[in-house]
């Protein structure tokens, strides 16, 4: 019983925030979302242009202001482009058949 508390004092890293190690970087999401905003212009835009804004606003680190990364800004306006045409595809394939067959 006397090995319950030891951990933090041989691992002292493994305790408390030491930066973020646990998620990908600002870099990396940026990069993702550029993929996602390209790919979605070809297949499932609905999802991956959210996914593309999502990513790239994260990248930017969820501000407008300061020094932006020119990917994760490319992904933002991209994942917007992409989702108002994904939206607008699947308004015009509803029709208006006002319920009729």
């Amino acid at each position: 019983m006397a090995g319950f508390g030891n951990g933090a004092r041989r691992y002292p890293r493994s305790s408390g925030r030491t930066g973020s190690q646990s998620g990908p970087d600002r870099a990396t999401l940026g990069i993702i979302g550029l993929v996602c905003a390209v790919a979605g212009f070809f297949a499932l835009g609905i999802v991956l242009g959210p996914a593309a804004i999502v990513c790239g606003w994260l990248a930017m680190g969820r501000s407008w202001a300061g020094s932006r990364p020119v990917p994760a800004l490319v992904a933002v306006v991209l994942g917007a482009i992409d989702t108002l045409l994904a939206i607008v595809w699947l308004a015009g394939a509803t029709g208006s058949g006002n319920g009729l067959l």
